[in-house]
């Protein structure tokens, strides 16, 4: 122990500090550039003047501070609810994007997607690609166009063109697949995000805020070429930073489900 004023201060007092460190600095990380620093600042303030008019003894000032106190547990949950929601959806999904594709597909199907990328980039179509784990975003495809296609440039672009009573929302692919169209994304809230980003981009970051998927964006004002993974978002790519974007994130961190397949039926047979 090492005395501190009239305190003893050990080993396990300074772990327990440095524990209580981590966690509150990943706290702020977690939430930094959200509405939730706000909260959190002036729940702090009112924490501290509930302190300061006890020590001078304010009871009616002290009452009310208490009560509202009282309630803070239930306020949190309920101001802090988007942040809330984003960390039970990573605790509860793999942080590796796997089982997106069948790797012998997954080259062919970022072919498709770049080529039609490339043209409705020149046409300036705007276009919300979603690529989704094979069991995730079954709400949002419930309430879009179900569809059951292969992924195709000439069918990407038949969907988001301007025509094409399928062309507002995004697109869902899932196992190399198209499963849906039409999909209405939630639209992040993030103040930082530059106000020269509209309702598709923003609906991107949105659905990556609480989502481990990752979002192609073209736009339609300016035909410029965006991704959007993790709650952030990177503009102004040409096709072969995208390529490369997408071979990256979607094509080396795969995972061959036709050997997980193989491995699961293995065991099976060696528990048999």
């Amino acid at each position: 122990m090492i005395p501190v004023g009239f305190l003893e201060f050990g080993i396990k007092d300074l772990f327990e500090v440095l524990i209580i460190a981590f966690i509150l600095f990943y706290l702020y990380r977690w939430i930094r550039g959200s509405f939730a620093i706000q909260a959190a600042v002036g729940l702090v303030f009112i924490i501290m003047i509930n302190a300061l008019v006890s020590a001078l003894g304010l009871t009616t000032i002290n009452f009310i501070l208490r009560s509202i106190l009282d309630v803070g547990v239930l306020a949190v949950f309920i101001i802090f609810q988007p942040e809330i929601r984003k960390l039970l959806y990573s605790l509860g999904q793999n942080t590796n994007l796997d089982r997106f594709f069948f790797r012998s597909n997954s080259d062919t199907v970022i072919d498709e997607v770049i080529e039609a990328v490339r043209n409705m980039s020149h046409s300036k179509t705007g276009a919300l690609i979603v690529f989704a784990r094979s069991s995730s975003l079954q709400d949002l495809v419930d309430v879009g166009v179900k569809l059951d296609a292969r992924v195709n440039s000439e069918l990407l672009e038949s969907i988001f063109n301007k025509t094409s009573p399928l062309h507002d929302g995004a697109i869902v692919i899932r196992s190399n697949r198209i499963v849906a169209a039409s999909c209405y994304l939630p639209i992040s809230q993030n103040p930082n995000l530059s106000s020269v980003f509209g309702t598709r981009h923003r609906a991107a970051v949105g659905i990556t805020e609480t989502n481990n998927v990752f979002v192609v964006v073209v736009s339609e004002e300016t035909g410029r070429i965006s991704v959007a993974r993790n709650g952030s978002l990177t503009s102004g790519l040409t096709i072969q930073k995208l390529r490369a974007e997408m071979q990256q994130t979607l094509g080396e961190q795969k995972m061959d489900e036709s050997e997980m397949t193989f491995s699961s039926t293995k065991s099976e047979l060696n528990l048999n």
